[in-house]
């Protein structure tokens, strides 16, 4: 429902470009946009079609109460704006780099008299030359040292005159060209800088051509103390060539971009590639990216990872076509001062790396979100969160979630996971084979599993004496009543399951929610409406992560089982065919399929059998 406020303000918005800024009723900013039509794209937030769009846009518009917007002079002008504004508001609805990561560069002080090199986080427009990035200081400092016996640049921070009496260590190591003592003048001094500015920019063959030439000369003259140092110069650029893989023949710099997406976790994986050898990579967790399109989310990344970048490429590999293309192409091309071309290869060397950084963003993203899992922090505040938003008496230390899982009622099987402190305990799995219900009927089957789990705890249990510590102790984990149980579906599935908790009174000491997987609806009882976490929500991941892994613990026992009833409908029936003879004929062809396509006269000489029975095979398969 669009309030009169609301109304009002829509018919005053006007058709300028420009930013808005959309508010809740506490007056925070919770979502940043741009628009080349302000009236346009903001109306559209309240059209019929934005309440069928995706949940995260119905719930962005059930919260703005208030709308504010920024007029600029044109469409580039708004990009600017809306980042900057994203930046410092950090609104929720907004998709953001999880990280602010500012990467470390070389800087080459190129505006003094004799340059000195650094690295530098920072990035200044005070006449230095800035090289990178890389994706770790002591990747950058490795590469300095690594040149620095190739090119003996300056670390001091003295004044240059070329009258010191006495020059430093690094002189008489080799790691400087002495211009303090005037070994080298300003000329001399800043044509090594200048092959080494060339060398960070991938202009590699050229030096290692004139450096041969300089030493074949060397050598000529009989200098031979030179031809062995630019010898050794060579060599030491051969090694650090050799450290970074080449990926390309085509040697225009470029970042390859590629991401993953999994349980409303995004990854974007950057391959950073110049002169054709990859110098470095990276990845980067997206927060507020689900439910959005790939062509949003990339657009999303590419304004802010390169609004803090310090060098654009002149290409950029991309998986898809972005929003806005235009406009912030128009917008790196402002920043770099020169064309950028946006591309998506659809096959050859391009496609293959693009190909390479998607498989890195998977394996990545994986391996955060099982870090997460592991992250106590994380675990502790999704428990907490979790007490809070279901109003329970204390953090759910121990949650047993259970699912079902059949096939058009065949092999009904119910599984049920245990977290206990928001990390699987697996010993305490267990799976039902449903015995009792006849057909497909999930409800009577979650029952089914409930009363078998509750009914064991009621149970007295088995003295340690009968059985060994290990199996007392899955014996006994029965005894131990869930802080939360969450059952796999909506109301219905929950109605079903309360019905077991009244049968064992259990109703008031055992909280219950069924987690519904369509729009990840909690479902609590006494509740017409469900509840909506935010998808960013650690509590609403726990429960996810629960609910799938119930999902699979119960999907494998039952493909088990039906594996099983193949094999016992194919041969178990068959006359003559006992446990033995069924051993004997998998061994010798591995499958029924194998067995079925077997001549009669294969199947007789298997050890057992008889052409009788080989035949009454034949007829049966």
């Amino acid at each position: 429902m669009v309030t009169e406020k609301i109304q009002q303000l829509l018919k005053n918005i006007p058709t300028n470009p420009g930013v808005y800024l959309h508010k809740n009723a506490e007056d925070t900013i919770i979502y940043i946009g741009k628009a080349i039509n302000l009236r346009n794209r903001v109306r559209s937030y309240f059209h019929k079609s934005a309440s069928e769009s995706s949940p995260k846009t119905r719930r962005l518009v059930s919260e703005i109460a208030n709308i504010e917007f920024i007029i600029t002079g044109s469409e580039l002008e708004a990009l600017l704006l809306e980042n900057t504004l994203i930046k410092k508001h950090k609104p929720r609805y907004n998709i953001r780099l999880k990280d602010d990561k500012r990467y470390p560069y070389i800087k080459v002080h190129w505006q003094k008299n004799y340059p000195n090199v650094t690295v530098t986080r920072s990035f200044r427009n005070d006449g230095a030359r800035y090289y990178g990035p890389y994706t770790a200081s002591w990747a950058a400092y490795q590469t300095l040292d690594l040149i620095r016996k190739i090119f003996p640049y300056l670390t001091c921070t003295r004044s240059i005159n070329g009258q010191d009496e006495r020059a430093c260590l690094y002189y008489h190591i080799g790691r400087c060209a002495g211009p303090c003592i005037g070994t080298v003048d300003k000329t001399q001094y800043r044509a090594i800088i200048d092959q080494l500015c060339a060398f960070l920019g991938g202009e590699i063959k050229p030096i290692v051509d004139d450096l041969e030439r300089r030493m074949m000369a060397a050598s000529e003259m009989m200098d031979y103390e030179k031809a062995a140092q630019l010898r050794d110069q060579i060599r030491a650029i051969d090694r650090v060539v050799e450290k970074q893989k080449v990926v390309s023949n085509d040697t225009v710099d470029k970042d390859v971009i590629a991401f993953a997406q999994a349980d409303g976790d995004a990854c974007v994986q950057v391959f950073f590639i110049r002169g054709g050898r990859m110098v470095g990579r990276d990845y980067f967790i997206l927060e507020n990216s689900h439910d959005e399109d790939k062509e949003e989310i990339m657009a999303s990344f590419l304004k802010q990872f390169y609004d803090q970048a310090t060098t654009i490429p002149p290409e950029i590999v991309l998986p898809k076509d972005v929003d806005e293309l235009m406009i912030i192409r128009d917008w790196l091309k402002s920043k770099r001062g020169a064309d950028v071309l946006l591309e998506v290869p659809n096959q050859g060397e391009q496609k293959d790396l693009l190909e390479m950084a998607t498989q890195n963003a998977a394996e990545t993203l994986t391996y955060m979100q099982a870090q997460w899992a592991a992250d106590t922090n994380k675990q502790t505040a999704a428990l907490s969160e979790l007490q809070q938003s279901l109003d329970l008496p204390d953090p759910p230390n121990r949650i047993e979630c259970y699912d079902i899982s059949t096939l058009q009622g065949t092999n009904t099987v119910g599984s049920m996971v245990v977290f206990a402190k928001g990390a699987p305990r697996k010993s305490d799995y267990r799976r039902f084979k449903i015995k009792e219900v006849e057909g497909q009927d999930d409800f009577a089957s979650m029952q089914e599993m409930l009363r078998r789990r509750f009914a064991r705890a009621k149970q007295i249990p088995k003295e340690p004496a009968k059985s060994t510590p290990a199996q007392a102790e899955k014996e006994n984990s029965w005894q131990i009543l869930p802080d939360l149980v969450v059952i796999d579906g909506g109301k219905g599935q929950l109605s079903a399951a309360l019905e077991v908790l009244d049968e064992f009174d259990l109703r008031d000491s055992v909280p219950i929610v069924g987690l519904a997987k369509r729009e990840e609806e909690l479902f609590l009882p006494g509740r017409s409406e469900p509840l909506m976490l935010s998808r960013d929500s650690q509590g609403l991941k726990l429960l996810q992560r629960a609910r799938d892994e119930a999902h699979r613990f119960g999907v494998t026992y039952h493909r088990k089982l039906r594996s099983k009833a193949a094999l016992r409908s194919g041969l178990d029936d068959i006359p003559g065919i006992g446990p033995k003879r069924r051993q004997a004929l998998l061994l010798k062809f591995g499958s029924v399929k194998k067995i079925r396509t077997a001549s009669v006269e294969a199947l007789a000489s298997v050890k057992g059998m008889n052409r009788k029975v080989a035949e009454q095979v034949k007829a049966n398969l």
